[in-house]
């Protein structure tokens, strides 16, 4: 296995991102839902403790995403027929993106929460 230099190790995280951007639809949903929860952080002025929960939540959902869909591209990888054990790898791949997402619900009541209601 070549070893890369930083720039080239960069280069192939950014070239991950950007698939899982392009190709998935969910990538989409969590990335917008991040953007609207930053301009909100903007809009009612939130803490700086604040800022760093929500930058955590906004960076775990999307970690799960991309990892998710990496998980399902080497399943698929592995076997094209149908095999109980390759549904369970993607169901509990898709099951750390649902507790992730939640997790980000609860976080914005309780970052929101104080300015909205």
């Amino acid at each position: 296995m070549k070893h890369r230099t930083l720039n080239e190790s960069f280069s192939c995280a950014v070239s991950g991102f950007v698939f899982v951007l392009r190709s998935e639809r969910n990538m989409k949903i969590h990335l917008a839902a991040a953007f609207i929860a930053a301009a909100l952080g903007f809009v009612l002025g939130i803490s700086r403790v604040e800022w760093g929960l929500l930058c955590i939540t906004i960076f775990l959902v999307l970690a799960a995403e991309t990892a998710n869909t990496a998980l399902e591209k080497v399943v698929d990888l592995v076997t094209a027929d149908y095999h109980p054990l390759a549904r369970s790898a993607k169901n509990a791949a898709a099951g750390a993106v649902l507790l992730s997402a939640i997790n980000a619900v609860i976080m914005a009541f309780i970052i929101f929460g104080r300015y909205l209601f």
